[in-house]
Parts: C-alpha cells; sequence; structure tokens
C-alpha cells in the first residue's frame, strides 16, 4: 500500500507543476493583452501543458527562457468468433493460466480511442461483481484508475475517462454527437477493446443469425479506457498524449511506485496520416516521446501500422520502442455465390441467407425497373430509394444494381440496398461492380434478405451479358420480359481456407522512414503481423464509424485497428505469466518467435493491388510483415531475448542523422553521450541497415530465459549482395546470463532495393531465434 503522506508528497508535486505552468503562461503573455487558453497540464510523463495559441504567440512561446521544445497540434485518426482458435490460445497460453477464466487476470489493458459501451456482454463485470467495489479488492494493488462517470465501473471495466480539450478548442467537439463522457458514440473503441480483453464466449448474433462466440485475446484482463477520439473528426495529438499521461505508471521514487493509473499494456489504433512535420524526426514528435515515457515506466504499448498499404513507407508507427502490429487475413472468410440459368457460377461475398428452396428466379436490372420519378439523389442503379422503383415490376425478383463510387465516397451502403429490396418484396439482390472499382476493399455485410456483391469486373460483365441476351425488349429498348433467372447461395456460412496468414491489401508497409522527408531509418517496420481483417468485435448501436453496422451489438471489421489489439491482449497474457519482463523482453519474445509461413508451410504472401479481382498474391517480406504473424504459444518460452531500456532508446536517439543533442534534451532532458554510435546499434531482434557502404559492426546482446543451460549455433541466410558473419558462431549461455555477439555485414554490391535475409540462433533444447535482416546496400566493399 501507498502511505498517506507519500500521496501527499505526490499531491504536491502535481499541484506545483500546474502552478508553474499557470504562472508561466500568464508572464508570458499578461503585457501583451493577448488571450490563451491552456487545455493540459501534462505532469505524470512528461512536464509541459498543450494551450490554445495564435501563430504569433506561438512564436514568443518558442523564445521565451526555460522553454524547451514546442510542437504544433496535429491530427490523428482511428487506423472476434475465430482468432483465438486461429493463435492456439485455448490449448497454449489460455491453458497455460489454467483456462479462458483466468487468462490474463490482475493485468490491465488501457485503450485509447473512441471510449466504450458499458452495457455491451462483452464488458460485462458479472464475474467480478463480488469485487468490483474498488480496484485493490479486485485484486489490482498497483492500480489506481477511476471512472468519472461511477456506472462505467464494474470490475471489468476498471477506468473510464475522455479527453476533448484539444477537440473542443478546435470547435470540432459537439458533446450532443460526440458524448461529454467515455460512453462510445462511434464503435472503434468498442471493437479494439473486446479484441484485446473482452469476455469470453460472448454470443454474436445479427439479424437472428449466429455467428459463433466471441473472446478477447486476454478474456480475464481488466481493461481501462481514454477516450480521446471521436466519430465526426477522430481526434487530436493533445488529447492523446493527455489520455497517455493519464494511463501510465509513474515511478516518482524509489520508495513506491505505480502511483498514476498504473496500466501494464496501452493499445494505440491511432496515428497520424503521415510523418509529422512539427520535428527533426519522427521519432522526436511528442506523440511517440509520450509513449516512451510510458515505456520507460514499464507500459508495454501496441500500435497500429496504418491502413496505407501496400505501398512503400506508408507506416505511421515510427519508433523502435513500439510495438509496430501490421494486418492479416486469418484462414475464415464469409465468400458466397450467384448460380445462373445458364449454369454458370459466379463467386462474390455477402453475409446473407440464400434465396429460399432449390428454385431459380427472374432477375430485373435496376434501370429496367424505375417507375417515373426523375428526382432522386442516388442513382437508381445503387438501389438506395425504393421510391424510384415500380413495386410491382421487382417483387418476387432479384434485382441487379451497381456498385458504383457512391458505395465508397457518397454514403451508399450495402445495408440500405437491402432494406430497398426488402421494402419491394424482392427475392434478393446482386451487386455488379464498375470496371474502375475492380480491385477495391469489398467488406461482407450482414443483411437479413438475400444478397450477394460480385467483386470482379468479369464476372459482373458475365452476369450482364446473361442478363441482356436473355432480356426481350420493345423497339423503344423498354423491357418487356424477364427470362435471366438466378439463385443465390448461403453467405453466412464460414468457409475455412488452408493458406493463412496472409498479409492484407491495406495493411501499411515499410521501410520506416526517420523524418518528414521520408528518408529511411535503421529500424525494421512493422514489427509483427496479426489477424486484423473480418475481425469480429462489440459494437455500440449508435456507433457511426461503419454504416452498415448502426444499431447492430457486434460488427465485422478490418484494419490495423483489429491487429493492434491482438498483439496487446497477447502482451496481457505474457505480463501476467512474467509480470518482472520489460516492454522490450516481451516484445522481442514475439517477434524471435513469429513464424515467415503459413499454416500449409509455404513462405508468407502479401495482397496487392489487381486490375481484375480483389488482389493478387506476392511473395511477403519483413516490411509487409515485420518478424512474421505472432505465435502466442512459442512466445511463452522463446529460449533468448533481446533487451533494451530508456537509456538505450535515448542513445539512439542521439545517433539519429540530422537531429542535434539540442533537441533531444528539449525532447527527454536527457544528454547524449559521445561518441553518438549508430541507430543500428540499438539491441532490436533485428538488423535493419538503410544505406551499407562497406561494412558495418552490429552489436547484440542475446540473454537466456530459458530453464536450463542451452547450447546455440548461429545460422546466416545473407541479404542478396550481402555477406554476414557472425562471433561467437557458437554458444552455451546459462539461464538468466548474457552473450555479445558482434556481427559484420558487408556489400558485395549496390543496389537500389533493400534485401532481406536473417540470422537463426537455434538451440539444442529446441528454441529457435529468428533476426530479420534487412539491407540497403549503396556501394561495395571495394576490399570484397
Amino acid at each position: 500500500m501507498i502511505s498517506s503522506s507519500t500521496k501527499n508528497i505526490v499531491e504536491l508535486y502535481k499541484s506545483r507543476l500546474v502552478q508553474q505552468h499557470d504562472k508561466f503562461l500568464q508572464e508570458t503573455f499578461a503585457s501583451s493583452g493577448a488571450g490563451y487558453q491552456k487545455l493540459y497540464s501534462y505532469h505524470h510523463l512528461i512536464n509541459g501543458f498543450a494551450v490554445k495559441l495564435q501563430d504569433h504567440q506561438a512564436d514568443t512561446l518558442k523564445s521565451a527562457p526555460g522553454v524547451m521544445l514546442v510542437q504544433k497540434d496535429w491530427r490523428v485518426s482511428k487506423l472476434t468468433t475465430h482468432t483465438p482458435d486461429f493463435l492456439g490460445l485455448p490449448t497454449g497460453v489460455w491453458s497455460q493460466q489454467g483456462g479462458a477464466g483466468n487468462a490474463g487476470d490482475g493485468i490491465v489493458v488501457g485503450i485509447i480511442d473512441t471510449g466504450i459501451d458499458p452495457t455491451h456482454p462483452s464488458f460485462s463485470g458479472q464475474a467480478f461483481a463480488s469485487n468490483s467495489s474498488s480496484n485493490t479488492s479486485s485484486g489490482l494493488k498497483n492500480f489506481r484508475g477511476s471512472c468519472e462517470v461511477a456506472s462505467f465501473c464494474n470490475g471489468k471495466i476498471v477506468g473510464a475517462r475522455h479527453f476533448a480539450a484539444a477537440a473542443t478548442a478546435s470547435g470540432n467537439f459537439n458533446a450532443s454527437v460526440d458524448f461529454d463522457s467515455p460512453l462510445d458514440g462511434d464503435g472503434h473503441g468498442s471493437h479494439t477493446a473486446s479484441i484485446a480483453a473482452g469476455n469470453y464466449n460472448v454470443p454474436v448474433t445479427i439479424n437472428g443469425y449466429s455467428y459463433g462466440k466471441a473472446s478477447g485475446m486476454a478474456p480475464r484482463a481488466r481493461i481501462a479506457v481514454y477516450k480521446a477520439l471521436y466519430r465526426q473528426f477522430g481526434g487530436f495529438v493533445a488529447d492523446v498524449v493527455a489520455a497517455i499521461d493519464k494511463a501510465s505508471k509513474r515511478n516518482f521514487r524509489k520508495s513506491f511506485h505505480k502511483l498514476i493509473d498504473g496500466v501494464d499494456v496501452l493499445n494505440l489504433s491511432v496515428g497520424p496520416n503521415s510523418p509529422p512535420s512539427s520535428s527533426s524526426a519522427t521519432f522526436l514528435n511528442v506523440f511517440d516521446m509520450a509513449i516512451l515515457a510510458a515505456v520507460k515506466q514499464g507500459v508495454f504499448v501496441a500500435q497500429a501500422a496504418g491502413n496505407g498499404g501496400p505501398y512503400p513507407r506508408t507506416i505511421v508507427s515510427f519508433s523502435p520502442w513500439i510495438a509496430t502490429v501490421a494486418a492479416g487475413l486469418d484462414d475464415r472468410s464469409y465468400p458466397n455465390y450467384i448460380s445462373l440459368g445458364n449454369a454458370k457460377t459466379l463467386p462474390g461475398v455477402g453475409l446473407a441467407p440464400p434465396t429460399p428452396g432449390s428454385s431459380t428466379y427472374s432477375m430485373i436490372l435496376a434501370k429496367d425497373a424505375v417507375g417515373n420519378s426523375s428526382n432522386y439523389f442516388f442513382s437508381p442503379n445503387d438501389c438506395q430509394d425504393p421510391s424510384l422503383f415500380n413495386a410491382q415490376l421487382v417483387k418476387g425478383k432479384v434485382l441487379i444494381c451497381t456498385f458504383s463510387f457512391s458505395f465508397i465516397f457518397g454514403g451508399a451502403t450495402v445495408h440500405q440496398v437491402a432494406a430497398t429490396v426488402a421494402n419491394l418484396s424482392a427475392v434478393g439482390f446482386v451487386l455488379v461492380v464498375e470496371s474502375d472499382l475492380a480491385g477495391s476493399k469489398f467488406e461482407p455485410v450482414p443483411i437479413s434478405v438475400p444478397g450477394i456483391v460480385i467483386t470482379t469486373s468479369e464476372s459482373s460483365e458475365e452476369l450482364l451479358r446473361y442478363y441482356n441476351s436473355s432480356t426481350t425488349r420493345a423497339a423503344n429498348g423498354k423491357a418487356a420480359s424477364f427470362n435471366a433467372t438466378a439463385k443465390i447461395g448461403n453467405g453466412q456460412e464460414a468457409v475455412f481456407n488452408s493458406s493463412a496468414p496472409q498479409v492484407a491489401l491495406y495493411s501499411s508497409r515499410g521501410p520506416d522512414v526517420r523524418n518528414f522527408a521520408f528518408q529511411d531509418a535503421d529500424v525494421l517496420k512493422p514489427n509483427i503481423l496479426a489477424p486484423g481483417s473480418l475481425i469480429w468485435g462489440a459494437w455500440t448501436p449508435s456507433g457511426t464509424d461503419e454504416p452498415n453496422f448502426q444499431g447492430k451489438n457486434f460488427a465485422l471489421v478490418s484494419g490495423t485497428s483489429m491487429a493492434s489489439p491482438h498483439v496487446a491482449g497477447i502482451a496481457a497474457l505474457l505480463k501476467k505469466e512474467f509480470p518482472g519482463r520489460s516492454p522490450a523482453v516481451i516484445a522481442s519474445a514475439m517477434m524471435t518467435t513469429a513464424s515467415t509461413t503459413d499454416n500449409r508451410g509455404s513462405p508468407l504472401l502479401a495482397q496487392h493491388p489487381s486490375s481484375s479481382a480483389s488482389s493478387d498474391l506476392e511473395s511477403a517480406t519483413p516490411f509487409d510483415y515485420g518478424h512474421g504473424a505472432i505465435n502466442p504459444k512459442a512466445a511463452l518460452d522463446p529460449g533468448l531475448v533481446f533487451d533494451a531500456g530508456y537509456g538505450d532508446y535515448i542513445k539512439f536517439l542521439c545517433a539519429v542523422p540530422g537531429v542535434n543533442a539540442t533537441a533531444i534534451f528539449n525532447a527527454t532532458r536527457e544528454r547524449c553521450s559521445q561518441p553518438a554510435g549508430l541507430m543500428s546499434d540499438l539491441n532490436l531482434p533485428s538488423i535493419t541497415i538503410s544505406s551499407l557502404g562497406g561494412e558495418r559492426r552490429v552489436p547484440r546482446t542475446a540473454t537466456s530465459v530459458g530453464a536450463k543451460t542451452e547450447k546455440y549455433r548461429v545460422v546466416v541466410t545473407n541479404p542478396a549482395g550481402v555477406a554476414v558473419s557472425v562471433k561467437p558462431s557458437a554458444f552455451a549461455v546459462d539461464p538468466g546470463r548474457s552473450v555479445s555477439l558482434g556481427i559484420l555485414v558487408w556489400a558485395r554490391d549496390s543496389s537500389e532495393e533493400f534485401s532481406f535475409g536473417e540470422m537463426r540462433l537455434v538451440g539444442d533444447l529446441g528454441h529457435t531465434v529468428r533476426l530479420p535482416i534487412t539491407v540497403l546496400r549503396r556501394q561495395a566493399n571495394s576490399s570484397s
């Protein structure tokens, strides 16, 4: 327990900092008569504040005595019934921790997002009802969070706050729409929270159909919610930093710790849209600095890689102290098909029931079913407004609509097509895709009427050819008889594929960049691949993030936002198993045991755009998946780990080209030692060199977390045009001891493209520790 005198010291320190901030602002701007609005005092992780100023006032602030760093605020954006089984949790980590009812118990996962729906069954506190009155009585001795709305705290949810000062100052926040509380008005926050730590075996039912039972990765872990994103406009860094500041631990003195909320794991399915231009390096922006301060306090941080793929340098999570998560497809999909009267069967998607019985039904094209009205907002081909159609013509038929740009940019939805069909008493619908949209991202939408989206231009054209050739028309072109028939299959049944995982088309790709000019960094990003496509999770009925799920309690959503909480939840499981391990060690355990092969044993593949289909598959690289696909069971027993702490990250910052020591001191209050070294010196479980001219020596230190002494041998797969040697090439290491590895990397030729290899440390007790090697060679070694 923390003594009352110690608490008083902390409160006095906090109060003193706030007073200093207020006094400084008053003295700086009082003489000019200019107004300002202080939004936050940051006093846990960093000593600073957020303030609303005019541009000329910001210039005054920069030159004021004692000011080390001024950064302009910028916007950030939001970036599972099967995945626990796909990842092997029930028979792996959950089993080791006593089953799902105990998996992650005592660990708090912080979610910085759009809030939470506390009434959702994924967050029910029933299992914690007997001890939900306080965090200490519920077994959370080191957590001190609270709920600003008391009813949110129920034992499962142990903290709930919202941060909107910057959003309000910007004029974007609307309390009646965005909810001036931790309540989720979007859906995104509830979804990510349920993936990380939602309750076990929660039934997922939509439109009366059961899609199974959902569980979070760490179903017994508690959830602390920090709402800093909003459904209408996203969010602002000042609010997110305030949330990080509140959530993270604070080692104020050696005699006590974890005085602030004290989450163990933090999930950030949020990030900028591009590298921040307000700092000299991507790593030095205030967002990443706040995360570094959290990591210093022992918090493991997972962040979504971004949804800018498959294009290079689209990563929006930059720093080596963050676990950056790419999104993959697991082995479950929801395909559908339509059988035509000419015996052709065309594939598509749609979480929809089949047309009744074994009969085929007449089809009618939307433009052939239009009534007399000429006043409409949407094109009749989009099938958004039933009043535009002749109901008698459409009744009992399959309506053919067009998936146009309106479905991507104009507000048209598959859900509304289904509503149109129901209103007109049609049997079902088929959406054909415009040729310009072939290859777009098509998500199956749960609907209550038979329906299917044809996702390729070839199949769409084939269906229309059949329809036109079978339809009799009068001299004026008006359809006189409808002879084309079809039957729609059952799209509600999941199909399990043999090739998984795959890197999703939209998942952002490396290499990492170190500044706004997109110069490459000696850091591997992304770090790891986790399921992110077609993930069932909790939703709030008032949520608007996905129009097709309005009014629903669950949603099937894709994105790196969904991949990141998978890693956060698995980190919570590892934290429970090994509470003393640092964030870097937990990350290392995940990364060095990740798999670069799919469930057939073939190399991982990545989706890329196709002109004719949803995507093509190509061989994946570390810039697609990082270290590989996460393997929770293997992460429990990695054999060797690569640790790094706060001081190591400061040395890394000091080694970033183009960043002077003053900028680092202003951001961290830490001084650079000489010599600065190289970015690649950081003890990461990977080796990345973005400009190799000649040779480079790369140090690494591996520490044994095994139970017995183990002998390892080094096996290297050289990247193309690169040679790698490692000393020692074989070694034995006792439990808890470390070994220093000297790695020499030299270029044999030059290239404009990165090449990829790996170093494996193969132990005689069954451990294999894998370090990816990523090199861009600028010139050949003259001595080679």
